[in-house]
């Protein structure tokens, strides 16, 4: 049976589809920013300093360790940025899926109207059929 909201609850129902999309998404993205964090921070483990040699070699460790740092830092800001996504993604979906149940139960109490009008017709027809049944019943025994 159609109502007037059923149109607005489809229309609904696609919005939440689309914020569940976008919340996987965003924590697919989460989950990259941590591994690629992790990553970061093993390759800076693995790297050793060296204890003697040309002064190059040192300087050389010194620039790797120091990029090494440097993208670990860029990892921890694409985690916090990404964990704020996640985050917005969350509300976004929790606020549509409030409004979608919202459209939902006024939908269900627009049926639940329209069938107790239907109800209360087919009773005054069952009614007027008794009627005319027992009228036409009291004619035929006069």
């Amino acid at each position: 049976m159609k109502t007037r909201f059923t149109s607005l609850v489809h229309v609904k129902k696609n919005i939440v589809q689309k914020s569940e999309r976008l919340l996987q998404q965003s924590n697919a993205n989460c989950n990259k920013a941590t591994k690629a964090l992790e990553e970061s921070l093993l390759y800076l483990e693995k790297i050793r300093l060296p204890s003697q040699g040309k002064i190059a070699d040192f300087l050389a460790n010194r620039t790797l360790l120091d990029t090494q740092r440097t993208l670990i830092q860029h990892n921890q800001e694409w985690l916090e940025y990404t964990k704020k996504e996640v985050e917005q993604a969350k509300e976004q979906l929790k606020c549509d899926m409030i409004e979608y149940e919202k459209y939902k139960y006024l939908e269900y109490e627009e049926m639940q109207k329209a069938l107790k009008e239907i109800q209360i017709q087919e009773a005054k027809e069952l009614d007027e059929i008794a009627l005319m049944t027992h009228t036409n019943k009291k004619k035929e025994a006069s």
